[in-house]
């Protein structure tokens, strides 16, 4: 596998998951305090309204800047550097 190629598997997750954040704030907010919940924490947002247009905001922020990241790449991405084998 080229190093191109794991680098577009985790821009597009960073896209799907900004969507749905985006998308879905209300749910993304339930399931963040679902899980803290199950880690013997209880969160709770001082101001509902407030989480939830912040929350769209990050979600927006993470599907632009990898956006953005996909941009990046293909314009300035030097394919003998790209296609190196890894070597761990």
């Amino acid at each position: 596998m080229d190093l191109l190629f794991i680098a577009a598997l985790f821009i597009l997750a960073g896209m799907a998951f900004g969507g749905f954040v985006y998308l879905n704030t209300a749910l993304a907010i339930k399931m963040q305090m679902k899980f803290y919940e199950k880690i013997n924490w209880r969160m709770e947002p001082v101001s509902m309204p407030k989480e939830i247009k912040n929350t769209k905001i990050m979600g927006l922020f993470l599907f632009v800047f990898c956006l953005l990241a996909i941009i990046y790449i293909k314009i300035f991405a030097v394919e003998s550097w790209v296609a190196m084998p890894c070597s761990f």
